[in-house]
């Protein structure tokens, strides 16, 4: 969520707005693994060479070389935000490499269920939160935003297939609270993996009941 950065630091509204529209895009990536009736390898297999672009397009960057400045940065510079562009990766770089581990780690249902929980969370806090958010904790987050983050998280649940409800709901929670969190970690990384690893173990312990 980034109505945690200072003010000066923020891109503006507009360009979160175009870029929180491409990470709603983003949503093809489980949507894929499903519709598509993948199997893990498979989807590892289209998955892995895309972050590898992407982690060349970083590198790229980051180095200053002509790959960037004539290629990427045309399409995709005016979304780098200002701690980017002083030497961090970009959220495309975090989502997709979480993206590999979180399908290679997960179960199907449950990775897809935490891939959709950053792409739709993430999308609504930073929205809601830059526009309407007024009642901040955890180092500049707001309530509003992180409320926002919940019902996105809850609708993800509820829609999820091959998870029990209360599975989902937990893994939900669990994701709204890593994204609230000042983990000091990309919560790109910390939401699909945290709420992972929760619906995981949520999973295992309601079967032995």
């Amino acid at each position: 969520m980034t109505d945690d950065i200072p003010v000066q630091q923020q891109i503006s509204f507009t360009q979160e707005l175009w870029r929180k529209s491409t990470h709603m895009f983003a949503l093809v990536i489980p949507g894929g693994y499903y519709f598509l009736q993948l199997t893990k390898i498979g989807m590892l297999s289209i998955m892995v060479p895309i972050t590898l672009v992407v982690i060349l397009a970083d590198v790229s960057r980051l180095r200053g070389w002509a790959l960037w400045r004539q290629g990427f940065g045309r399409l995709f510079g005016g979304m780098i935000r200002p701690h980017e562009k002083q030497g961090d990766f970009t959220g495309a770089f975090y989502i997709l490499t979480t993206t590999c581990l979180t399908v290679a780690l997960f179960d199907k249902p449950v990775a897809i269920a935490a891939l959709a929980f950053i792409i739709v969370g993430d999308t609504l806090a930073a929205l809601v939160g830059r526009k309407f958010g007024r009642h901040r904790f955890f180092g500049g987050k707001s309530w509003e935003g992180s409320a926002a983050c919940l019902a996105g998280t809850l609708a993800v649940a509820v829609c999820t297939p091959g998870l029990t409800m209360p599975v989902a709901v937990i893994g939900a929670v669990v994701a709204t609270v890593a994204e609230a969190l000042p983990f000091g970690i990309d919560d790109n990384v910390t939401v699909p993996i945290l709420s992972g690893l929760a619906m995981t173990l949520a999973g295992s312990l309601l079967l032995n009941f």
